[in-house]
């Protein structure tokens, strides 16, 4: 039996948003292990238009803090 990985693809922007996001919650933080569990969300919220983003009551670059909302408090 063949396994394919699930690929999920960031985009520049996004990428930087996530990057800026971790590096302002300082050390301590292994942001590759966290990100990569959430990155399906990370880039279907990211596809998103920003009136339905504006629906769940975020903007573009607060993905990442909506999407680890649960862990960090930002």
């Amino acid at each position: 039996m063949q396994h394919v990985a699930n690929i999920v693809i960031l985009t520049p922007g996004l990428r930087a948003r996530i990057d800026l996001f971790f590096a302002s919650l300082g050390q301590g933080v292994n942001a590759y292990s966290v990100r990569r569990k959430r990155l399906g969300e990370l880039a279907r919220l990211d596809a998103m238009s920003d009136a339905e983003l504006s629906e769940l009551g975020i903007t573009r670059d607060r993905i990442p803090h909506y999407v680890f909302r649960d862990l960090f408090s930002t």
